[in-house]
C-alpha cells in the first residue's frame, strides 16, 4: 500500500485550516469530531466558520499568510475555492515543515481524509487511496450497518473500568475478563437498553477478581416485521434476527424475512386467525416465558409494529413477571406502508392534522367501536383488521355526519408482490370491497377533512383520478 493507516492524538494540538469558505467548512466539520485547536487562516469568513470563531471553538488569523502561519501544525487543510492559490499555499507550508491535506489535488497530499464510521471511542477509518471515494462510501455504509450504534457507549464503560481492572483482576485472568464483557451478558444487556445493568454485571464481577459466572440469561426481542416486504425491516430487527436462538413468528410474516434469520434458529409458527384458537395469547405468552427461561434468545417476530394491535403488553408482562429482559424492536406499521404505497401523506395542512389508529377487531364481549367518534373534521382515520366489519364501519361513519362523497382506499397486503388496492366513496365501500377481492390484511384510510369543501380532493394525489362508488 502507498498510505499507513494511523490515527493520530489531536487533543490540544493545532489544525490549520486555509480558507473561508465552503471546503475549508467541510474540513472544518471533520476536525470538530476531534478536540484539535482549529485555526482558520482567509481574509473573511463565511457566517459557519464565525459562529465557530465567535464560540470559541476556533480562532481565525486574517493576516498575510507566511510559514510561521503553518509552524507547529498537526494538520495542515487548505481548500480556499482557487486552485493555483492552493498550490501556491501548498508551497509555504510545506516549506514551514507541515503535513497537508489539499482539497481536490491528489497530487499535493501528504495525507488524505478517510471515510469514518464514528461510534466515539471506537473509529473506523476506510480509505482507498483517492482512486474510488465512491467505493469508500459504499464500504462505510456498509460498515455502519454492522456495528450496533452502542457499542461506542459500551467501549467508554469498558474504558472507564480498564483501571479499576487492572488493580484488582490478576494479569492472567484479564482478556478472559474482557472476551466475556464484549461478548457475553454485559455486552448484551447494554445493547438491548441495559446500561446500568451492564455496568452493575462488570463491576461486580470485578469486585469479585474478575469472577465472571455468567449463567445464560434469556431475553426476549418483540421485534416489528413491518408490512411485508423484507426490506422495509430495520437494521436492529434484523440483527436481533440473526441473534435468535427461537424465533416466534405471526401468519402475516414474509417467509423471506425469515430468511434474515441465522441458519440454525429454530423457528415457530404461532399464528392465529380471526375466530380461531389453536394459539391463544397466554399459550404463546408461555412459550416464550419458558425458552427464555433456558437462557436463549428469544424473538417473537410480529407484523408491522410489535406495539400497535400487537398484543405486546400481555407478552411484555408475561416476561417482566418471570425476571426475563424484553425490548420491543419498532416496526413500519401498515398504515405507513399504505401511504406509501398510494403515494399520499397520512397527513395534510390544512386538511387533516390529525392521525388515529384504531382496528376493528376486538374482544368478543366488548361492544361495538364507535368510528364514526373518532373521525372528527380534520382527520385521516387508519383501521387494521376491519375488513369483516365494512358495512359497520360504513354505517357509524355515515352515521356520524361524514359526507357520503369522503374518499375511501383500501390497500391489501400492502409491499408485497399480492398487493391489492380499492377506492370508493364512504356511500359505497362496504359493496366496493366485496366487489374488488381485495382482502385481509388490509388497511382501510379514510380523511375526513378539516373544510368540507375539500372532501372531494382530501388525500387523493394529484395525478390520481378518484374513483366513483
Amino acid at each position: 500500500m502507498q498510505s499507513f493507516p494511523m490515527f493520530l492524538k489531536m487533543s490540544g494540538r493545532r489544525v490549520v485550516i486555509a480558507g473561508g469558505g465552503e471546503q475549508a467548512a467541510q474540513k472544518a466539520r471533520l476536525m470538530l469530531k476531534t478536540d484539535a485547536q482549529i485555526t482558520f487562516l482567509a481574509p473573511e469568513l463565511d457566517d459557519e466558520l464565525a459562529a465557530l470563531v465567535s464560540g470559541g471553538r476556533a480562532q481565525h488569523d486574517s493576516g498575510p499568510i507566511t510559514a510561521q502561519s503553518f509552524a507547529d501544525s498537526a494538520l495542515v487543510f487548505i481548500g480556499t475555492g482557487c486552485p493555483g492559490v492552493d498550490a501556491s499555499l501548498h508551497a509555504v507550508a510545506k516549506a514551514a515543515g507541515a503535513t497537508v491535506n489539499v482539497v481536490d489535488q491528489p497530487d499535493l497530499c501528504d495525507a488524505t481524509t478517510p471515510s469514518l464510521v464514528d461510534r466515539d471511542p471506537v473509529v473506523v477509518a476506510i480509505g482507498t487511496e483517492g482512486t474510488a471515494p465512491v467505493l469508500a462510501r459504499r464500504i462505510k455504509t456498509d460498515v455502519e450497518q454492522m456495528l450496533d450504534p452502542r457499542i461506542g457507549a459500551f467501549a467508554a464503560l469498558a474504558g472507564r473500568l480498564r483501571g479499576a481492572v487492572a488493580a484488582r483482576v490478576p494479569k492472567e485472568d484479564r482478556r478472559a475478563f474482557w472476551r466475556w464483557a464484549f461478548n457475553g451478558t454485559p455486552w448484551q444487556t447494554h445493547k438491548r437498553g441495559g446500561e446500568r445493568d451492564a455496568a452493575e454485571l462488570l463491576k461486580s464481577a470485578i469486585a469479585e477478581g474478575g469472577r465472571k459466572e455468567d449463567r445464560q440469561v434469556g431475553q426476549i426481542a418483540l421485534v416489528g416485521a413491518g408490512p411485508g416486504a423484507r426490506d422495509l425491516l430495520t437494521l436492529r430487527a434484523v440483527e436481533r434476527l440473526q441473534e435468535a436462538d427461537v424465533i416466534f413468528y405471526d401468519r402475516l410474516v414474509d417467509p423471506d424475512v425469515l430468511e434474515l434469520a441465522r441458519r440454525d434458529a429454530e423457528r415457530v409458527f404461532v399464528g392465529k386467525v380471526v375466530g380461531a384458537s389453536a394459539w391463544p395469547q397466554e399459550r404463546i405468552n408461555a412459550l416464550i416465558v419458558a425458552e427464555a427461561g433456558k437462557g436463549r434468545r428469544v424473538v417473537r417476530l410480529k407484523s408491522g409494529d410489535p406495539a400497535i394491535f400487537g398484543r405486546a403488553t400481555e407478552e411484555m408482562d408475561a416476561a417482566r413477571e418471570a425476571g426475563i429482559p424484553v425490548e420491543i424492536v419498532p416496526g413500519i406499521t401498515a398504515a405507513s406502508a399504505t401511504a406509501a404505497a398510494l403515494g399520499r401523506s397520512l397527513t395534510e395542512r390544512g386538511v387533516s392534522d390529525t392521525l388515529v389508529f384504531a382496528t376493528g377487531t376486538c374482544r368478543d364481549d366488548d361492544p361495538v367501536p364507535n368510528w364514526g367518534k373518532l373521525a372528527q373534521p380534520g382527520t385521516t382515520l387508519a383501521l387494521y383488521m376491519a375488513m369483516h366489519r365494512a358495512e359497520d364501519v360504513q354505517k357509524s361513519l355515515l352515521d356520524a355526519g361524514l359526507s357520503p362523497e369522503c374518499l375511501v382506499d383500501v390497500v391489501g397486503s400492502v409491499s408485497t408482490a399480492d398487493q391489492t388496492r380499492c377506492s370508493s366513496r364512504l356511500g359505497g365501500i362496504a359493496s366496493a370491497i366485496r366487489e374488488s377481492g381485495v382482502s385481509s390484511p388490509a388497511i382501510v384510510l379514510i380523511t375526513n377533512p378539516k373544510d368540507q369543501g375539500n372532501v372531494m380532493r382530501a388525500g387523493v394525489p394529484s395525478n390520481v383520478q378518484m374513483l366513483n362508488g
